[in-house]
């Protein structure tokens, strides 16, 4: 069964750092790109990122979150980290993954997802 399960959400100060982790199963990410997503209470889904595991790229990162995130990989645990520093009141909000229908990130790759994971909440006290 292909599954995605995101998960290191909590509490924390504005200036802080979370790592959030996406794990899978069922499917790999070499070859799959996967993308990182918010919702904020009362707003629409926001597109962060896309990230492809087959070369480690990270593209399409949204204007609020450029220089403050990091993507990286572990294959062995077949799990893509979400690395926020800086974090601020408005990065609260439900962050999840979703899998991506191609290898590489394709510029709408918010409109060609399929799998999506259940979301963690981030909460950004001020």
């Amino acid at each position: 069964e292909v599954q995605l399960q995101a998960s290191g959400g909590g509490l924390v100060q504005a200036g802080g750092s979370l790592r959030l982790s996406c794990a899978a199963s069922g499917f790999s990410f070499d070859d799959y790109a996967m993308g990182w997503f918010r919702q904020a209470p009362g707003k629409e889904h926001e597109a962060l990122l896309c990230f492809s595991g087959r070369d480690g790229s990270t593209d399409y990162v949204a204007d609020s979150m450029k220089g403050r995130v990091i993507v990286s990989s572990d294959n062995a645990k077949n799990t893509v980290y979400l690395q926020m520093d800086s974090l601020k009141p408005e990065d609260t909000a439900v962050y999840s993954c979703r899998r991506v229908l191609t290898i590489m990130c394709p510029v709408n790759y918010y409109y060609n997802t399929d799998v999506w994971g259940e979301g963690t909440q981030v909460t950004v006290s001020s």
